[in-house]
């Protein structure tokens, strides 16, 4: 646990829900900022992100393989829609459980809702990276499951960036043999579901799935409100602003988050993208500022 001692692109939403009651009887005030934009126009946005008053989840989807209707007939999107609704009512209804405890009774209800369905154990059905915040009793709790990542912008010293990097370790020893075949046929899905295969089991990484067990694998915290001046939740379509194109630091996308929102994080990603001949991703940013009580 960490400790802080349609571009399709949707048009930022503000959401600021205004100083509501909280279980303590203190009052909050968040305000969250978001954006999404689906990788490729005509398909479906698998990322998905909502807040509340006290409150901010981001999920990232995945899946995409051929077949995968013959798994589950819903799809990625649904999966990431259902799973982040889920999260986000029970963060809302339950603010004396942990974050992890409430992700797993999420995977779980939503697990039993296409069951009887679909084939929920296959490798190749839905699963998605998660990101969430909450405001509760003077903190800022956070999780991150996957390869989402989560930023807390620390008033008096630098962001404390969490992510989870045993996704991107694993499938780093996969891109070699990736690059050597065609994209989309047969072996290039046959080595993606070898790489599947290390989802959900020790030695391996960790995401959102069928197995409400993934959620203790996640990393989580929480931080004092008074230390903290904003936090952001990214899908990693987003991320790669720096850890792949190095186009900012955190430092660098926290100001601009601060001065023109979050789709301008996204457009600067897409320009990248483009000029590298790099498949567009599915990007969404949710930003939080004024966390403090009230």
């Amino acid at each position: 646990m960490h400790d802080c001692v349609r571009l399709l692109t949707s048009p930022a939403l503000d959401l600021r829900p205004g100083k509501v009651d909280a279980s303590d009887g203190r009052r909050r005030d968040v305000r969250v900022t978001m954006a999404s934009a689906a990788g490729r126009a005509g398909r479906a946005n698998e990322d998905f992100t909502g807040a509340t008053p006290t409150a901010a989840v981001l999920v990232d989807g995945a899946g995409g393989f051929a077949g995968a209707g013959s798994v589950c007939r819903h799809g990625v999107a649904w999966y990431a829609h259902r799973l982040g609704g889920r999260l986000l009512g029970l963060l809302s209804l339950a603010p004396d459980r942990g974050l992890p405890a409430l992700l797993a009774e999420a995977i779980a209800e939503v697990t039993d809702d296409h069951r009887d369905t679909c084939d929920v154990g296959d490798p190749i059905s839905p699963s998605a990276a998660v990101a969430a915040l909450r405001v509760s009793g003077g903190h800022v709790e956070y999780l991150v499951l996957g390869d989402a990542v989560l930023v807390l912008d620390r008033t008096d010293d630098a962001p404390l960036v969490v992510s989870d990097p045993r996704e991107v370790l694993i499938s780093r020893s996969y891109e070699a043999v990736l690059a050597t075949v065609v994209e989309g046929g047969d072996e290039y899905h046959r080595i993606l579901r070898d790489l599947r295969a290390h989802r959900n089991r020790p030695g391996g990484f960790w995401v959102a799935k069928d197995d409400p067990r993934a959620a203790d694998e996640a990393i989580s915290g929480r931080c004092p409100t008074s230390e903290l001046g904003g936090a952001v939740l990214l899908s990693n379509g987003a991320s790669r602003i720096v850890d792949r194109f190095g186009l900012a630091d955190w430092p660098q996308v926290l100001a601009t988050l601060g001065e023109r929102g979050p789709a301008a994080v996204i457009g600067r990603v897409r320009q990248a993208e483009a000029r590298h001949a790099v498949a567009a991703d599915d990007a969404t940013i949710a930003h939080c500022t004024d966390l403090g009580d009230s």
